[in-house]
């Protein structure tokens, strides 16, 4: 099966699509992906790419990459987002196709974070193979935008909403990544089929036994560690506010790996507070991560409280659970529930720092074999719903079946 990813985003930045397309490969696929320059998170172009370079580029797995121009992010202002946006839709859509002339594909795979309008480009190339489109819907459009505040004018997120209607509809599979995604993809999207298709967990952690030492080391005790992106929708103001709570409790320590939009505020309100119980070691490879967090001892996940967030599962709770260390969920909704079933953790509302306080001194008092049971718990849960092998295997079979004209 020949199967085009096209992605906004990919190697070698770091998305779950990486791992997804190797995961694929080992599955016997013919790979090829059509992506932009690598420029996220930091808004610059990598070393060794050009903003408007364009070709193929061997992958070391053997796979072809195909990239085209694109405006980088720069800061992260909407000016500049919107033109990194823009600007990858038009070159894949007008280089993609001189690009990939005379390749023939079976489906082409959109990859779709925010933002969905990455998939137009795929409509036009799947038309013209021809191919069945397959659409892996991370995001709510044109919710997501409502949420984080991107956009609040009720006549453009109007206009957005016809836009992903139109995307939706010339799919032939929409796949969504949470099961609350179900129902208001499906409202949009009229007769196409929409499943649930959940990220897998992240590859590193199969090779654990082989790492060498840590990158990060932690400091002996009770270590909350919180790994990923430092952003808008991580509540990470409701963190802050429950480890000033936390205070009195000298060996408790929250650790904050990663970088993004806040990371600067972050320091700042570190520094303001006083809150000598917060770490903030910066961004590390994927890699480096597993190690990393097999030393906590608990993982925390937050987000913000809105209808949206409820409805997703971050990814960074399939890592969690495959790290095999008790889960702390400050969100509502899906993400929780995926803890509560697990047995793997506790759970506590969005942004109340009082509850996320307390749910840090309730793990801290459990004793050591009920905190591995619910380490193991999760590992048993992931490996039952995420591993990247059989998630790989599932995803073959959807696009079998819409190949062979099947819902």
């Amino acid at each position: 099966m020949r199967v085009l990813v096209l992605s906004q985003y990919f190697w070698p930045e770091s998305f779950r699509i990486n791992e997804v397309v190797e995961s694929l490969v080992c599955e016997g696929c013919d790979i090829t992906v059509l992506t932009g320059q690598p420029n996220y998170p930091h808004g610059e172009i990598f070393d060794g790419y050009h903003a408007g370079g364009f070709g193929p580029q061997q992958h070391e797995l053997g796979y072809k990459i195909y990239r085209v121009p694109i405006v980088s992010r720069g800061r992260g202002g909407a000016i500049g987002l919107t033109a990194n946006y823009f600007s990858f839709v038009l070159s894949a859509g007008v280089l993609g196709p001189w690009l990939l002339r005379k390749q023939h594909f079976d489906v082409v795979f959109v990859y779709a974070p925010s933002p969905i309008i990455q998939a137009i480009p795929a409509v036009w190339l799947a038309f013209l193979k021809p191919a069945k489109l397959v659409t892996w819907v991370q995001d709510l459009w044109p919710q997501s935008l409502e949420a984080t505040g991107f956009v609040r004018n009720r006549r453009v997120l109007g206009m957005v909403a016809v836009l992903v209607r139109w995307i939706y509809r010339r799919c032939d599979l929409l796949l969504v990544q949470s099961e609350a995604f179900i129902t208001p993809v499906q409202a949009m999207a009229g007769k196409t089929s929409v499943k649930y298709h959940p990220n897998p967990g992240e590859l590193a952690f199969s090779k654990l036994q082989s790492l060498g030492p840590p990158a990060l080391l932690l400091a002996p005790g009770f270590n909350v560690v919180f790994a990923g992106n430092l952003g808008t929708v991580q509540a990470l103001g409701t963190v802050l506010d429950a480890a000033e709570l936390l205070l009195p409790h000298t060996d408790v320590r929250i650790v904050l790996v990663g970088s993004g939009s806040r990371s600067k505020w972050l320091q700042q309100e570190v520094t303001r507070r006083g809150l000598s119980n917060v770490q903030l070691p910066g961004r590390y490879v994927p890699e480096a991560m597993p190690g990393i967090l097999v030393q906590a001892s608990a993982l925390l996940v937050s987000l913000t409280r809105s209808p949206i967030m409820s409805q997703t599962v971050p990814s960074k709770i399939q890592a969690y659970l495959a790290a095999g260390k008790p889960i702390i969920a400050s969100l509502d909704g899906e993400g929780a529930r995926a803890i509560e079933e697990s047995g793997a953790g506790v759970s506590c509302s969005a942004e109340d720092a009082a509850a996320l306080a307390a749910a840090v001194l309730r793990l801290r008092a459990l004793p050591a074999d009920e905190l591995k049971r619910m380490g193991e718990a999760g590992q048993i849960y992931y490996k039952q719903h995420f591993d990247p092998a059989m998630l790989a295997t599932k995803l073959m079979h959807h696009f079998s079946l819409v190949l062979a004209g099947r819902k």
